[in-house]
């Protein structure tokens, strides 16, 4: 058994590389350029705020991914909340998803990670894109939301791995 001051510290060992972890992440997507093809960025926030939300459970994936969308609106200048709120909302949902119909694999990730990107994302253009009135709505969402959400998609399992390791890696001992 370890004692109860050891379980802290690894929990706040485990929440601390969470949270650097996020702090890469939101680094690799404000890095102007940064793995673009055709103008397309691919998101890295999101995909950690999932993997959080998979494997530590809905209500602390729901609280980390208000952390991710407020760090996200922070990094992207945009106005406080809507990605905190956009991220609390999807990440719950995935989580109770996965933890009552799905299996934790890639594929399953992959394809969570992809529907909830173009959720998000779409959210995203209603709000900065369609409502404003900017011309060709869709063209912009064709060329920019949909491959961004596949691309993003398609990265995902990386932020998954990551996300796996810290969860495996800050176990308490039960012995």
């Amino acid at each position: 058994m370890t004692s109860r001051r050891k379980r802290n510290l690894i929990l706040v060992a485990k929440w601390v590389c969470y949270f650097v972890v996020l702090l890469l992440a939101a680094t690799l997507q404000s890095l102007p350029g940064f793995l673009q093809i055709a103008g397309v960025k691919p998101l890295f926030i999101l995909p950690v705020c999932l993997g959080v939300a998979v494997y530590e459970g809905e209500y602390p994936g729901a609280f980390f991914a208000i952390a991710g969308g407020l760090l996200w609106d922070w990094t992207a200048g945009r106005v406080s909340g809507l990605m905190a709120l956009g991220l609390m909302v999807v990440c719950f949902t995935a989580s109770m998803l996965v933890e009552m119909y799905l299996r934790v694999n890639f594929i399953n990730f992959v394809l969570v990670c992809g529907a909830c990107c173009l959720l998000v994302t779409s959210m995203d253009f209603l709000f900065y894109y369609l409502m404003p009135g900017y011309a060709a709505p869709a063209q912009r969402y064709l060329t920019m939301v949909l491959p961004m959400s596949l691309y993003s998609a398609l990265l995902s399992p990386l932020a998954m791995i990551a996300v796996r390791w810290i969860a495996g890696r800050f176990v308490p001992d039960n012995q």
